[in-house]
C-alpha cells in the first residue's frame, strides 16, 4: 500500500512470471488482468470488540485490541455503507461482544457478503446457541436497519482459537442462498461456501477460462474443486462447450448450490449433459474413467503429487485448465506434469494492495514422441 496501482500490479506480474519460469515459458504469458485499486471487496470479516452497546468492528491489533475497521476503503460502495450501520446494528440487537483477553462475551465475528444486485448475506458468529432465539426474533430489526438483507445466519464456534467461523450454522431467514450474478450467470452462495472476494476479478477469470476452453472441442470436462461451479458453468456456456461437465467439490452445501445453478440455466437455455457430486478430487480422479479435459481451481496447497502424477499419465487427458492462488504450489504441480506444456498463462490481481495473487494456466498435452 502507498505504492501506485500500476507499479504494484507490474511488480506482482514480474514477480509471479519469475516464480513460475522454470515451468511457464515467457511466450505463454499475456498482460495481467486489473482490478479496482480500492474499493473490490465483497466481504467484510469483522472481528466484534469493545462492550455491549459500544461494540467495535474491526481486526484485532498485537494487543488483542480491536481496531475499527468501518470505514476501510477495500469495500465496494454497497457493502461500505453496509459496513458502517453494523456497530448500531450489534448495539440494537442487545449483543455482547467477545472479550479475547477474557473469553467473556457472545458475539466473537460479523461476516457480511455483498452481491452484485446489492443484496447482503449476514452471519453471526457466536459462542454458543444461547443467543438463537434472540436473533430469530430480531431479523425484522435486522431487516429494518438493513432492507437489502436476504440471508441471516448465526455460526456457533464455542472453542477459543483464531478462526473465523465453526461446523455449526443455523439459517434464521426464509432465504438460505446468496445470489451472485456474474457474466449472466446466476451462481448460488449458501453461508459456508467460497465464493472469491473480488467480483469484477471473479467474472474476468471466469471469461478468460470460457475462452480458452472456446478453443477446443472437448467430450467431457472435468471440473475439480468445482465450489459453487463457477468453471464448470461458464464451461457449459461456452461457445464450443463440452458434451459433458461434471463437477466435484467436497462442499455438500456447494454442491447443492452448484446444481440449483445448472438448474436455472437449464430452465432457460440448452445445457450439455451434467453433474455435480460431493467428494475428494483425487478420489473421484483415480476411480473414473478420465475426461479430456480437467479443470483445477485447489486451495493454497495445490494439487498434490497424486492428482498431478494422474494428470500426467492419463493420455487420455488433453488439457487442463489450472487456476492458483499460489504461485509455488503451482510450479511444484506443474513440475511433476512435464507431459502437459503451459500454452496461455496471465495473472488475475483478485487481491490488490497486497502481494496475493490469482493465476490461471492453460496446459495442452504435448504430442508423444
Amino acid at each position: 500500500m502507498g505504492v501506485e496501482y500500476a507499479a504494484q500490479l507490474a511488480d506482482k506480474d514480474a514477480s509471479v512470471r519469475a516464480r513460475l519460469a522454470e515451468v511457464v515459458p515467457a511466450a505463454a504469458w499475456t498482460d495481467p488482468f486489473a482490478s479496482n485499486e480500492t474499493a473490490f471487496r465483497n466481504k467484510a470479516k469483522l472481528v466484534v470488540g469493545g462492550r455491549r452497546g459500544a461494540p467495535v468492528l474491526g481486526i484485532l491489533d498485537d494487543s488483542t485490541r480491536v481496531v475499527d475497521l468501518t470505514q476501510c476503503g477495500l469495500y465496494e460502495p454497497g457493502l461500505r455503507d453496509t459496513v458502517t450501520r453494523l456497530p448500531g446494528l450489534v448495539a440494537e440487537l442487545g449483543l455482547t461482544p467477545y472479550d479475547v483477553a477474557t473469553r467473556n462475551g457472545e458475539l466473537k465475528h460479523l461476516l457480511v457478503t455483498h452481491s452484485p444486485d446489492g443484496e447482503l448475506m449476514l452471519r453471526f458468529v457466536l459462542r454458543s446457541e444461547g443467543q438463537l432465539g434472540r436473533l430469530r426474533e430480531r431479523v425484522p430489526t435486522i431487516s429494518d436497519v438493513l432492507p437489502t438483507t436476504r440471508v441471516v445466519t448465526a455460526n456457533i464456534l464455542p472453542e477459543h482459537k483464531a478462526v473465523l467461523e465453526g461446523d455449526v450454522e443455523f439459517v434464521l431467514s426464509e432465504q438460505d442462498s446468496l445470489p451472485m450474478q456474474v457474466n449472466g450467470i446466476r451462481l448460488h452462495l449458501r453461508p459456508r461456501s467460497f465464493f472469491q472476494t473480488n467480483t469484477a476479478v471473479a467474472s474476468g477469470l471466469y471469461r478468460q477460462a470460457q475462452d480458452w476452453l472456446s478453443e477446443h472441442e472437448s467430450r467431457t470436462l472435468w471440473d475439480l474443486y468445482c465450489g459453487v461451479g463457477g468453471f464448470a458453468l461458464h464451461a457449459m456456456t461456452a461457445h464450443t462447450p463440452p458434451r459433458e461437465v461434471v463437477g466435484i467439490e467436497v462442499s455438500a452445501e456447494a454442491v447443492a448450490s452448484a446444481r440449483r445453478s445448472a438448474q436455472e440455466l437449464a430452465d432457460r437455455t440448452p445445457l450439455p449433459r451434467n453433474g455435480f457430486h460431493a467428494g475428494d478430487a483425487t478420489a473421484y480422479a483415480l476411480d473414473n474413467a478420465a475426461p479430456d479435459t480437467v479443470v483445477v481451481n485447489p486451495p493454497r496447497r495445490g494439487i498434490g503429487p497424486a492428482l498431478a502424477h494422474w494428470l500426467e499419465s492419463e493420455r487420455t487427458v488433453e488439457r487442463v485448465l489450472y487456476s492458483s492462488c499460489n504461485a509455488d504450489s503451482l510450479a511444484r504441480d506443474l513440475g511433476e506434469m512435464p507431459s502437459l506444456r503451459p500454452t496461455r498463462a496471465r495473472l488475475f490481481d483478485m487481491f490488490p494492495q497486497t502481494r496475493h495473487h490469482e493465476v490461471l494456466v492453460l496446459l495442452e498435452r504435448r504430442p508423444a514422441s
